[in-house]
């Protein structure tokens, strides 16, 4: 668990959150329920979305990517989070440790735009409803998705290849419970500015074009909402952003507490916490947010309950 004399690292040790072995015991009964949650809301929201012909629209075809992203997301963290919490091996090979940060910096950075994505669906509905379908047809939905993940897989390869050309033989002791750039940083002997600035320009520009598509387009909603005469419109337009305008919130605040500050600012504790939530609570928060009072979504899930209901009468 030591130092390591050679620069080819073959493991890091991931210290996790705790050495308290009743913490521990707690921690994965609370992180199993989650994730058990994440995997039931995120699949179920695909399936109800797929089956119901009523939630083929733009908006809802975003959320299905959400759901697929926050499943994914949660994926590659929590399992491994899981086994090490309940055996004391808590080794992770390099080839492990640097492909659960690839595909953990590919997800985050592809919800980051497929979040401004479904900002500008809500903007284009509540702004321009009669051309609606018109603007946000099947052809644009697909490449802004399309999009969506390419940037955030040539980021990630950006990011990962960065810092993969360090020497690793400072120390294998991660002191995190997954393998996150910044504490896989400070095990580097070598000097990491060119990989620091590369990672905070990728993540802070990720960051930005994204938050400005998204403040951009709910500036034009808030002064489109401001021109509708009635309160039951204004209400009306509004509540159909809530779930979106929430979602991003959290998602983007603990993203920004995370990452868009300078590595001497790195407090253990407080972004372990941080990095619990958007990788563990957060996945299985949303499908929640979009579902929770949405008449569309809880039509659907009734649609479902009554034809296995039949089906199963029938047989």
């Amino acid at each position: 668990m030591g130092s390591r004399n050679n620069t080819n690292v073959p493991d890091f040790i991931l210290m996790g959150l705790t050495d308290s072995e009743d913490i521990q015991w707690v921690l994965f009964m609370l992180f199993l329920l989650i994730y058990l949650i994440t995997i039931l809301g995120n699949v179920g929201m695909i399936l109800i979305i797929h089956m119901d012909l009523q939630l083929h629209t733009p908006m809802y075809f975003f959320l299905s990517h959400l759901s697929f992203l926050d499943l994914s997301y949660s994926t590659v963290i929590t399992p491994k989070t899981l086994q090490n919490l309940l055996t004391s091996n808590k080794y992770i090979s390099f080839i492990c440790c640097f492909t659960q940060m690839y595909f953990f910096i590919l997800l985050g950075a592809t919800e980051c735009y497929l979040l401004s994505s479904m900002a500008y669906d809500r903007y284009v509905a509540i702004c321009s409803p009669l051309h609606y379908l018109v603007v946000m047809s099947k052809k644009l939905c697909c490449t802004l998705v399309t999009v969506s993940y390419m940037i955030g897989f040539t980021g990630s390869l950006v990011n990962v290849l960065s810092m993969n050309s360090l020497q690793f033989c400072k120390s294998n002791v991660v002191h995190h419970f997954f393998c996150d750039t910044t504490p896989i940083l400070d095990l580097s002997r070598t000097d990491t500015r060119i990989t620091e600035i590369t990672i905070f320009f990728l993540a802070g520009s990720t960051l930005m074009v994204s938050l400005i598509t998204i403040t951009v387009s709910y500036g034009s909603i808030l002064s489109t909402v401001l021109k509708i005469n009635s309160t039951s419109g204004k209400y009306k337009a509004l509540s159909t952003c809530a779930s979106h305008l929430l979602g991003v919130t959290i998602f983007y605040g603990t993203m920004i507490f995370t990452y868009l500050k300078p590595s001497k600012s790195y407090s253990l504790g407080e972004d372990q916490v941080a990095s619990v939530f958007y990788t563990m609570v957060i996945p299985m928060l949303n499908p929640l947010i979009y579902s929770l009072r949405n008449k569309e979504v809880e039509n659907a899930v009734i649609k479902v309950m009554q034809k296995r209901e039949l089906s199963r009468q029938l047989k």
